[in-house]
């Protein structure tokens, strides 16, 4: 006989129990809510995709993180597991595009990909929920994204997030301010979007690595830290580097509008430390952290108004954000933010089998259970009652129904709540109501 296999999962891959699966779709149905308050429209795309469409779109680190397919003969056409879903995004939008209505506003909920070292947090097959606008150039379309992102982090329960915003041009205007070359400003975003992770020092050895001068890389890093106490930081900075295309009117403006949606100022900020590493973003970038306690970050996005023109002539302007579904779950885990007894199960009513000759009655008791609108499982095995009792007490199930004979040949079903023991004996035609009762006092 052959040996049995070792069942585990790839290193960074999970299995999510049918108890673990109702916690996040709780979350997901939330978000949706909100995405669909706001106008959002749900959209799917392959997980495979064209090896041409992932790769030169991301920028060197990230690209190294790319799951690529074998599939039979190496004359295919070579594939690759989809890395986020903003790319796939865009390819949609230039392949669809006599089909969509501009401005486009989708949401996508889906896994992606990464060949990354796992850890708490991170992991090499991961959820994304994303939300994206395209087709409107101006920043009120940023603001919109930014509200999305407050009144979800808002409706999940977090008590202290505060969400970083900056813009890529005021980042390649304080790196040209500082004395780095034009040429050598891309690398620039890739090592101050590790300011986080390796602080100060460590950006500028990893800029002087890079061949930027020791002092335009101190002159930078002063710029990047720069902080008026009690002030603003967005004026300050202004007054430090001067008038200029530099993407601050486009933060002054973003911050009147969300003052105009109700945001509270103490819900974002201006972090001139933020880069978001991808090489994709053209303006506004932002990212939600968890401040009390420092819990690092759960969403990213920003404006990259020319992706999308790597698939058609002419690009199209648009801007997104990026909630990490595993990184959200781990933290309200941690933070005890589900909402206390929460169910364990979907079923709501067990109906049980008394003996082989009460079956079809307790089936048609199901039925007509199920045609009420309540979830209702029939215990599939002739068992002891008390045994079917004991499986509704371990999967979660509220309401249990007997049909023994003498309630079949009276036309009556004896319904008890495991939760306390209320218990009630009522006719067919009352049953369901009798049922929703118990459950909505349970």
């Amino acid at each position: 006989m052959k040996d049995a296999i070792k069942p585990r999962n790839p290193q960074g891959f999970r299995d999510f129990l049918p108890e673990a699966m109702l916690r996040r779709n709780a979350v997901l149905h939330t978000i949706t809510e909100v995405f669909q308050r706001y106008g959002y429209e749900p959209l799917a795309t392959p997980v495979l995709e064209r090896h041409t469409t992932l790769f030169g779109n991301y920028g060197e680190d990230a690209e190294k993180l790319i799951y690529t397919a074998r599939h039979g003969s190496s004359k295919r056409e070579p594939l690759a597991m989809r890395y986020d879903l903003t790319v796939p995004l865009a390819r949609v939008v230039a392949q669809h595009e006599s089909q969509i209505t501009f401005p486009f506003k989708r949401y996508h909920i889906a896994p992606v990909f990464r060949g990354e070292r796992p850890q708490r947090g991170r992991y090499r097959e991961f959820w994304q929920v994303d939300a994206d606008i395209v087709g409107i150039a101006g920043i009120s379309a940023d603001a919109e994204i930014i509200t999305l992102v407050a009144r979800i982090m808002q409706r999940l329960g977090f008590p202290q997030f505060v969400i970083k915003i900056n813009h890529r041009q005021l980042l390649s205007a304080i790196g040209a301010f500082a004395g780095v070359a034009s040429h050598q400003l891309p690398g620039l975003y890739r090592s101050v979007d590790k300011f986080d992770k390796i602080g100060a020092d460590g950006v500028r050895a990893e800029l002087t690595e890079r061949g930027i001068s020791a002092e335009a890389a101190r002159r930078m890093l002063e710029l990047l830290q720069a902080r008026q106490p009690g002030g603003n930081s967005l004026e300050h900075i202004a007054e430090l580097i001067g008038k200029g295309d530099n993407g601050i009117e486009d933060l002054r403006r973003l911050g009147g509008l969300l003052e105009e949606a109700g945001i509270a100022k103490e819900l974002y900020d201006f972090d001139f430390t933020l880069a978001r590493g991808l090489g994709y973003y053209t303006g506004p970038i932002f990212e939600t952290v968890i401040s009390q306690p420092n819990l690092g970050s759960v969403t990213g996005g920003g404006r990259y108004d020319n992706l999308i023109g790597m698939f058609r002539r002419q690009s199209l302007p648009t801007t997104g954000v990026s909630f990490g579904l595993e990184r959200i779950m781990d933290l309200m885990d941690k933070l005890r933010l589900h909402p206390a007894g929460q169910a364990r199960t979907l079923v709501q009513l067990l109906v049980t089998v008394f003996s082989p000759e009460t079956r079809a009655a307790s089936l048609r008791f199901a039925e007509k259970m199920r045609a009420a609108g309540l979830n209702t499982e029939v215990y599939l095995d002739t068992r002891k009652l008390g045994r079917q009792f004991a499986h509704a007490e371990k999967k979660g199930i509220p309401l249990v129904a007997v049909l023994g004979p003498s309630e079949i040949e009276a036309g009556l079903v004896s319904l008890k709540r495991l939760r306390d023991g209320a218990q009630t004996q009522v006719t067919l035609a009352a049953a369901a109501a009798s049922a929703a009762e118990l459950l909505g006092n349970g």
